[in-house]
């Protein structure tokens, strides 16, 4: 059942969040309206980072993944949008976005990922967008992150050894595994903490994650 009478992080959701150089960011829903937005923080991400979020340095945002990465609805797929906190009628500035998407079979479960413009990296704006991710997915009954990376990413699969050294792929293939997290209780206020965090924080640096369903168009 969907009881959204509980939810702190809503529509309606907008805050503003001094970053650890001073930078002033808006964070709120993103909407289906969004499509100018995405586009360009798209355009402000660099080479590298577009083949660890998409797994190909795809040199534009096709149209269909960019339907399929605005098709939100605010409970079986959510994203978080950062953006320069500025006054109209100046355009906010693209910072980062983080989502999930449930799962169709498990609804205990939702694929996540985070992007970062390039120049934002290292401030502190990943680990802040997938607390309140976490936060978001937690009071939607999402108790796992589901997380694709790639083999030749060895510090994820460093990190993955040193949180959990029983942790094993739920699947392989030829350039990729699969893995799940499992989620703490988090309040919107409050910040991930203990491996999560470090897992997350790592994939905010830049290793980011790629959500494979948007990718396959389900």
């Amino acid at each position: 059942m969907n009881n959204r009478d509980h939810l702190r992080i809503t529509d309606a959701y907008s805050t503003v969040h001094k970053l650890s150089d001073g930078t002033m960011a808006h964070l709120r829903l993103l909407h289906p309206d969004d499509g100018d937005w995405l586009l360009a923080g798209f355009a402000k991400l660099g080479d590298e980072s577009r083949y660890r979020r998409f797994f190909t340095a795809m040199p534009r945002l096709p149209d269909g993944i960019l339907r399929r990465l605005l098709n939100v609805d605010g409970w079986n797929h959510l994203a978080i949008a950062a953006e320069a906190a500025v006054e109209p009628p100046t355009v906010p500035e693209p910072l980062g976005i983080a989502r999930f998407v449930r799962l169709e079979e498990n609804a205990a479960t939702a694929e996540a990922a985070v992007a970062v413009v390039d120049h934002m990296h290292g401030r502190g704006l990943g680990k802040l967008l997938l607390s309140l991710l976490a936060a978001a997915a937690r009071e939607r009954g999402v108790k796992h992150f589901r997380a694709e990376v790639l083999h030749s990413n060895d510090a994820m699969k460093a990190l993955l050894r040193g949180l959990d050294r029983s942790l094993e792929p739920l699947a392989v293939d030829a350039g990729t595994a699969i893995y799940d997290i499992a989620l703490p209780e988090i309040a919107a206020h409050e910040t991930v903490s203990g491996p999560l965090r470090h897992f997350l924080k790592t994939a905010a640096r830049g290793i980011e994650l790629r959500l494979r369903q948007l990718r396959e168009g389900k």
